[in-house]
């Protein structure tokens, strides 16, 4: 049972990545390689400055062992209006027990906010829809994504400060790699590859994406659908909102439901036999 105003990492795991899973905010050193995947970092120190984003909202608060720090910015936070627990044994509980963690060396920069913004080809179809909801929901939450012209994206990265994703030229690290995907590439490079039901979405990302339906069979499903996304929506931002909900889908379908068929049982309670 977990201590007051604290949640477990066993409960944790199962959130992170979710659309409803709660802010989780690091305070840990800056300099740290490795964190829980999704947080946003912020130092203890200031928390008087950033507590009021928070107003209203759910925090997961992280320090390295569950102790002071993390207690008391939660109780920072609780009465500045959130609600806001702890993690119970801090980040040093969550490595512990070997769930997977984001390696901070490949995030890139972020700005003054703490956002990394991204900018890739204009008219998504799976690719540029299924990475930015990767990074939302286990690299950055705050994350930007700018959609321009193919021959743009270069020069508006560079003007921009932004980080170039699935599209081709000189030293673009997101990109796909031989029969990968850039969806394939990232969960690979941000360490994400301990969450198995990522994996099983990546090889479906994959299959839609390079014209190889026939890896996964809810491939030519992906496929069908991005591409009526991709109709449905001229703003790219807008498309992007919508395949968010599609991607939440096939998550907990590949984490939570795979062996589970469709049939048309009843759940109508049986009823009572009749007495003699």
């Amino acid at each position: 049972m977990p201590a007051l105003n604290a949640i477990t990492v066993d409960k944790l795991v199962r959130i992170v990545g979710t659309p409803n899973a709660p802010v989780v905010i690091d305070l840990g050193q800056d300099s740290a390689q490795h964190t829980i995947p999704g947080v946003l970092r912020r130092a203890v120190a200031t928390v008087p400055d950033w507590a009021g984003a928070f107003v209203g909202r759910s925090v997961i608060v992280v320090c390295e062992d569950g102790g002071a720090k993390s207690q008391g910015a939660a109780a920072w936070l609780r009465q500045a209006g959130a609600n806001a627990d702890h993690l119970e044994g801090g980040s040093n509980a969550w490595f512990k027990a070997k769930h997977p963690i984001i390696d901070q060396a490949a995030v890139p920069r972020r700005d003054v906010a703490g956002r990394t913004l991204w900018v890739t080809r204009a008219r998504p179809k799976v690719d540029r829809i299924a990475c930015p909801w990767l990074i939302r929901r286990f690299i950055d939450p705050t994350a930007m994504f700018l959609f321009v012209a193919a021959p743009e994206v270069l020069e508006v990265a560079e003007r921009m400060s932004a980080t170039p994703f699935d599209v081709e030229g000189d030293g673009v690290r997101w990109s796909h790699e031989g029969e990968h995907c850039t969806f394939d590439v990232m969960v690979g490079a941000f360490g994400l590859g301990g969450f198995e039901a990522l994996t099983r979405l990546a090889t479906i990302v994959r299959g839609a994406d390079t014209g190889h339906p026939g890896i996964a069979p809810e491939a030519a499903g992906l496929l069908a659908v991005s591409l009526g996304l991709s109709r449905m929506y001229a703003d790219d931002l807008e498309q992007l909102n919508a395949g968010m909900l599609l991607y939440d889908a096939l998550y907990r379908w590949c984490r939570d439901a795979t062996g589970e068929t469709h049939n048309w049982t009843s759940h109508v309670p049986a009823r009572p036999k009749e007495r003699v």
